[in-house]
């Protein structure tokens, strides 16, 4: 998901720069996720926009479970590989250190990420979204038989 010219990587970067809060947060996760860490490393609310930055790490073998966002998702992997699969059990992206990722949102864009690699994977994302709504919303396995 695309909007004007701003660059998802540089958006995560200078929210953390500019807002430099760090408090540890447990991880929302859909059904369920496995070997997931989350820490929360800015945040603010403007104008009645949520605004959140999350350095994100999954074990090895380990995945987010199924979820779908409300709001904007960007996102920079900053080591190991994020494989990303859509809700038709097919996989929409791999992604590895350095790459940018966005997420569409709303219910029709069920997705899980996982790392099938040997390493942690880390990720910085930016979370856009209305006031108070969750991070992310949780969905059942759409009949993948991986979670």
């Amino acid at each position: 998901m695309t909007r004007g010219h701003r660059s998802p990587a540089l958006l995560a970067v200078a929210t953390t720069a500019l807002l430099g809060l760090a408090v540890p947060s447990p991880t929302a996760s859909a059904t369920p996720g496995t070997g997931v860490e989350a820490r929360t490393i800015a945040q603010a609310t403007v104008d009645g926009v949520d605004y959140i930055t999350r350095e994100i790490t999954i074990a090895p073998g380990g995945s987010t479970g199924w979820h779908y966002h409300d709001g904007q998702v960007y996102g920079l992997i900053r080591a190991g590989t994020l494989s990303h699969d859509a809700a038709t059990c097919a996989s929409d992206g791999v992604y590895p250190a350095g790459a940018p990722i966005t997420e569409a949102s709303g219910p029709d864009h069920v997705h899980i990420g996982r790392n099938l690699g040997p390493a942690p994977l880390v990720m910085w994302v930016l979370y856009i979204n209305p006031a108070g709504t969750p991070l992310s919303v949780d969905a059942p396995d759409p009949g993948c038989g991986f979670a």
